[in-house]
């Protein structure tokens, strides 16, 4: 017959020093206590979860309306270090939820984090039961090397006056009280919600389940400010999530993908990579994987890094229930990662690589172009040139973005759209003629060539002329560098003085650059090109530029 257990006698389930060794300091952070706690109430089919923060005090209270501990459960079981609910083949709770728990060590997170941890529970018309754990009583037993009977709990009762609020109107559930939180509630409540907001997605995926915080539930406006600076979003497999649904429903835009490998869930694109610090933490939203609705790993793109600038702006939340089943257990032993080698699992990142991170890479890079914002530089559906031109474009001409509610506004965004494709050809095109003529020039200088008397005729006509403008300009400062007659002329009479050396008469400098002078002049004065002169500019260009670079390399003319 089995031992009648009293109400007030309870004690650990395993040998102190073998309880140690398992490691009570195993889980640091905050965030994964309270996870812990939170995953327990969900195993206990409770319906609420009730978070009370006491920053003042350095403590705080967990309660739920599970279905509750009896004595023998509170000995036998959550005592029991190592026990678990999969016992039997069980993968369920009594109302059909998966079990998030699976080794039975996870409660070693709500040991360690406070110097003092009250537990009590009653199932439905029970009584409470429970004890004090005292972390610094528990360290004298393991150095004296007590046994678990030797090491009793502490009675609860003596802190039941702490604890009557939390028991009024409590019909079944559990109630833990954390004191002296080793290191400090150091987030503030803001940032407690925006994490069990992001982390803990059973919370606003299920309706039967609700987490509160000062009695105030979590929600999605506890993501307002994510998805309000999200661009983009990429739902795969059509995942039913009320953040994707509600709160990015006016992202710029909507994408699908469709994979073959069971993977679940969205992945979305902020504006600027700060825009997923998490308040003043160090931590950032990520990419995350979740099983059977638990945070499994933070920042799955650590194992399948792409080195590209997209991973800057991405985070998401990826559903895979098939690493959880009963062939073998995938987590690590602190139960906030997944082995890194396991087979099921690299099988996972290589399809979620090659079946939903190319097309987001690939995806992001256009949608950014076309919203005239920086992209990946690295994609090469444009040449560096095409893409820097296309970026100083997107940066000068949002100057001239009217104001939302200007009634010019539409028509002034069309006009800036028209100018884009010839900005990017332009832009391109006067770098290459400001770099190529000024090379000549400092090329010229450094020869000792002197300038014929064509080419001082030429100076002299554009000083008077510059001369003219100053004074109807009323411009006294000086508006050339150096006053350098070199930089009077332009290419095509820069070229004549390279030229003077050839004594083979060869294709010339010169030849090109009178080809090149009527559209660099047009393009001088930034007018819209046709497309044939773009080609014929593009085509003569590429003659000039490979001579430039033979006469800078030879250091003599061109032969």
């Amino acid at each position: 017959m089995a031992k009648k257990i009293k109400l007030d006698e309870f004690s650990f389930n395993i040998s102190l020093s073998v309880l140690n060794h398992l490691g009570r300091n195993l889980y640091r952070s905050f965030i994964t206590v309270l996870g812990e706690a939170i995953s327990n109430a969900w195993d206990a089919d409770a319906k609420n979860v009730w978070i009370y923060i006491d920053k003042s005090n350095n403590n705080f209270v967990i309660k739920d309306d599970g279905i509750g501990m009896t004595a023998d459960d509170f000995q036998n079981k959550f005592l029991k270090i190592g026990y678990s609910k999969r016992q039997g083949g069980q993968s369920k709770s009594s109302k059909g939820r998966p079990f998030i728990g699976r080794k039975g060590i996870g409660k070693l997170a709500l040991l360690s984090c406070a110097e003092r941890i009250t537990v009590i529970s009653k199932t439905k018309k029970g009584e409470y039961v429970g004890g004090v754990i005292d972390n610094s009583g528990l360290d004298l037993a393991i150095t004296n090397d007590l046994t678990p009977q030797q090491y009793p709990l502490g009675s609860w009762r003596e802190k039941s006056k702490g604890l009557k609020k939390y028991m009024t109107d409590h019909g079944h559930g559990s109630i833990i009280h954390f004191e002296d939180i080793k290191g400090g509630i150091k987030s503030s409540l803001a940032i407690l919600r925006k994490l069990i907001a992001l982390y803990f997605r059973f919370s606003l995926l299920d309706k039967s389940f609700n987490i509160f915080i000062d009695n105030n539930k979590i929600s999605l406006s506890d993501l307002d400010d994510l998805s309000e600076k999200t661009e983009f979003l990429w739902n795969v497999n059509e995942i039913e999530d009320p953040y994707v649904k509600k709160q990015l429903a006016n992202v710029k835009e909507r994408k699908t993908i469709d994979s073959k490998s069971n993977i679940r869930g969205f992945l979305a694109t902020v504006g600027k990579p700060r825009d997923l610090n998490i308040m003043n933490l160090d931590e950032r939203v990520s990419v995350d994987l979740f099983v059977n609705g638990r945070l499994r790993e933070k920042n799955i793109l650590k194992h399948i890094p792409t080195a590209r600038i997209v991973e800057d702006y991405l985070y998401g939340q990826i559903h895979f229930d098939e690493l959880d089943d009963s062939d073998k257990d995938r987590f690590t032993s602190d139960r906030e990662g997944v082995v890194a080698d396991d087979t099921k699992y690299q099988l996972f990142l290589k399809n979620f690589r090659d079946e939903i991170m190319k097309k987001v890479i690939d995806d992001w890079d256009r949608l950014r172009i076309k919203y005239r914002l920086p992209g990946d530089s690295e994609n090469p559906r444009m040449t560096v040139k095409e893409r820097t031109s296309r970026d100083l474009f997107n940066a000068v001409s949002a100057e001239y973005t009217p104001p939302e509610k200007s009634k010019n506004r539409t028509k002034v965004l069309q006009w800036v759209d028209d100018l884009e494709k010839d900005a990017e050809f332009n832009f391109g095109s006067y770098a290459e003629c400001f770099i190529s003529e000024n090379l000549v020039r400092k090329y010229i200088s450094d020869q000792n060539i002197s300038l014929s008397t064509e080419a001082q005729k030429v100076v002299k006509r554009w000083k008077e002329k510059e001369t003219e403008n100053k004074g109807k300009g009323n411009l006294s400062i000086e508006i050339r560098q150096k006053g350098s007659d070199l930089s009077y002329l332009s290419m095509d009479d820069l070229s004549y003085l390279v030229d003077k050396g050839d004594q083979l008469k060869q294709a010339s400098l010169s030849r090109d650059a009178n080809e090149y002078k009527p559209i660099r002049d047009a393009l001088a004065h930034t007018a819209l090109l046709t497309e044939k002169a773009k080609r014929k500019l593009n085509s003569v260009y590429e003659n000039i530029k490979d001579r430039v670079k033979i006469l800078l390399s030879s250091g003599g003319t061109i032969k």
